[in-house]
């Protein structure tokens, strides 16, 4: 037995905030019983959407810097989403933890300001970190770019992927710019500086685009190891270490639960 659920989620505070921070959640999904489990369980439903049962779990968090959260001296994990002190709280942490060596996105929804979530992807990088997604671990919209960011990457298989257009706060979306123009040129510099040539760059930043702002691609561990040029070794651990870019096929088409807007 199937049940189609719709679930509304409308986000506010007692402040006023600008209409760009604001997030409105519609999502829309597919249960099925699981005798084994004893319970409903979300499934693929077609090509519409890829949604993991059992999600990735954060570790007990020693310290939190906004949605970075130290599990021990040598790991962080994520949880939240970046905004514009995002920068000055990463900064923090690799200063209170140098010897930080792993940031394991859990459950990474996108970014409030990515103009600032680009600057910690380049601190990512500057701090030599690797980025791993585990399994049932969720890096939507603005945080994919966080996850290229990995000086070395790895993707749990059963890791899921989301990407889509962004829209700014006046409602204009990338094809309203020459290509050329800096608000698309800042992604393609920035996946440039991540190890892709100019060709891959256009290609990842074309896919990213190919849906809507209101909707999404949704990619598996596979799919974005095919994006970004995975060596399929399967580890023990159930985790690929990422090769150099490399731009292939492209992935299923779902729901996006969260606005990315530019500042």
């Amino acid at each position: 037995m199937r049940t189609l659920v719709a679930l509304f989620i409308a986000l506010a505070t007692f402040f006023a905030v600008p209409a760009s921070a604001q997030v409105l959640s519609v999502e829309t999904y597919v249960e099925e019983w699981d005798e084994q489990a004893q319970r409903w369980v979300r499934i693929e439903d077609g090509a519409d959407r890829f949604v993991h049962a059992r999600p990735a779990k954060p570790s007990t968090a020693v310290e939190a810097y906004g949605p970075f959260r130290i599990v021990d001296d040598r790991t962080a994990e994520m949880v939240g989403v970046t905004d514009r002190t995002s920068p000055s709280q990463f900064a923090a942490m690799v200063r209170d933890y140098p010897q930080l060596q792993t940031l394991r996105l859990i459950d990474a929804p996108g970014t409030d300001d990515d103009r600032a979530n680009l600057k910690v992807g380049r601190m990512i990088r500057e701090a030599g970190l690797e980025t791993h997604v585990p399994a049932g671990g969720s890096v939507r919209s603005g945080a994919v770019e966080l996850f290229l960011a990995g000086e070395t990457r790895r993707i749990d298989d059963g890791a899921e992927f989301a990407v889509h257009s962004w829209r700014d706060e006046y409602g204009r979306q990338p094809q309203d710019f020459a290509m050329n123009a800096p608000e698309n040129s800042i992604y393609l510099d920035y996946y440039q500086d991540m190890g892709m040539d100019a060709g891959e760059a256009r290609a990842f930043y074309d896919m990213t685009n190919s849906v809507a702002f209101t909707d999404a691609k949704w990619l598996t561990a596979q799919d974005m190891r095919s994006w970004i040029g995975a060596e399929t070794n399967q580890s023990q651990e159930g985790f690929v270490q990422i090769a150099q870019p490399k731009i292939q096929a492209a992935p299923m088409l779902a729901y996006l639960d969260l606005d990315r807007a530019l500042p």
